[in-house]
């Protein structure tokens, strides 16, 4: 089944430099921004957008089916390792973020006028 547009949980977001994300907020769809899965539990309809008339810069156009999609598993793990790798990113680049600040705000207390 394709991505249900519909679903309240289907996301989708350009971004300047014209790449496209297509998702499923409750990460159920394995294969996407291609397919969610059949009969799928969590499906619900949108009803914020009830009865508006959508443009072309809403929702991007899906981008093509590999071929062995739905018949080979490997596209979903690919997908989910690739996920786990930006995920395990995070922490650590925030953990750099953080000490960065404290660093420029250590510096603050021996500056003229400073009242930390």
């Amino acid at each position: 089944m394709p991505m249900q547009e519909n679903c309240k949980f289907f996301e989708s977001r350009s971004y300047p430099n014209g790449d496209t994300v297509r998702k499923c907020d409750l990460d159920l769809a394995p294969e996407a921004p291609w397919r969610c899965p059949e009969n799928c539990q969590a499906f619900q309809p949108r009803l914020a957008d009830v009865n508006w008339a959508h443009g072309t810069l809403v929702t991007p156009p899906t981008p093509p089916e590999p071929e062995s999609l739905g018949e080979d598993d490997s596209i979903a793990a690919l997908l989910d390792s690739a996920e786990d790798v930006v995920n395990a990113a995070g922490p650590k680049v925030m953990g750099e973020l953080a000490a960065e600040e404290k660093k420029r705000r250590g510096w603050r207390r021996f500056l003229p006028g400073s009242k930390d």
